[in-house]
């Protein structure tokens, strides 16, 4: 058994074997670890949030995630949001929420940093969506990449911006734009209803069908989304709300009885 915390020696968290020092060392029998066993790269994604969807209208772009990340096949976490603001730009991520995690620290710095240098500028959409990009380009080529598609969406000089970026580095931008089970499923209902003129009602129509199909034909969806926008005023992100959904269609269908 681990000794309990000593917390006479906070003092001493900059030592280099504060951890050791408090909770004992770790036992290599136990983490079955050895210093000589090479450096592992994961090579699959544990816990995974599914399809990311986004579509241009009139006055900006709408972009929708559920809250759902699975382990496996474990509906596991049901209240995650995968959908952030980075300075004024909308990142949706799919895929595996830990790398998730690490590219949205990764941003945070980015953002952070321009701020402290206090030169009157700032990060524009697409500068993010090129460096997102290279960042995900960069991890690929050391063979430990971040297992995810990035939905990037942005609204700059009177100008909606919608791009995707994945694991391997790849992208492109688009009107409509899903991934994972979505670029099958919720495609099809985004490009028949996207024209230029799309009504912001209209959008969140579509995108709310488009979520609700998802829930009903992908095992790992859910039906509890976020929806977010980002316009010539800002960004908004909703809070998580559940869609209506129904799966009674069994019980409405008239029973016809064998005929004697």
């Amino acid at each position: 058994m681990l000794p309990a915390p000593n917390h006479s020696h906070s003092h001493a968290y900059n030592s280099k074997n504060t951890l050791n020092e408090l909770y004992g060392s770790s036992n290599a029998n136990i983490t079955n670890i050895k210093p000589c066993d090479p450096k592992k790269h994961t090579t699959s994604p544990v816990v995974v949030g599914q399809s990311v969807i986004a579509i241009k209208y009139k006055d900006g772009v709408m972009m929708a995630s559920d809250t759902m990340a699975s382990y496996g096949n474990m509906a596991r976490y049901k209240n995650l949001q995968r959908i952030k603001d980075f300075g004024g730009t909308l990142v949706g991520g799919s895929g595996d929420y830990s790398d998730f995690q690490e590219v949205s620290r990764i941003l945070d710095e980015l953002i952070t940093e321009n701020f402290n240098l206090d030169d009157g500028s700032t990060v524009t959409t697409k500068e993010i969506y090129s460096y997102l990009s290279r960042v995900m380009y960069q991890r690929r080529n050391k063979m430990d990449p971040f297992y995810n598609q990035f939905v990037v969406a942005g609204f700059e000089n009177g100008k909606s911006f919608l791009g995707l970026t994945d694991l391997h580095g790849t992208t492109f931008e688009e009107n409509t734009i899903a991934t994972g089970f979505g670029s099958y499923l919720a495609i099809p209902l985004l490009r028949n209803a996207y024209r230029e003129d799309l009504e912001e009602d209209e959008a969140r129509k579509v995108i709310e069908d488009s979520m609700r199909v998802l829930f009903y034909r992908d095992c790992r969806a859910f039906n509890k989304i976020n929806i977010a926008k980002v316009t010539a005023e800002g960004t908004v992100i909703s809070e998580p709300y559940e869609l209506e959904t129904f799966w009674l269609h069994g019980e409405t269908q008239t029973v016809v009885e064998p005929f004697n």
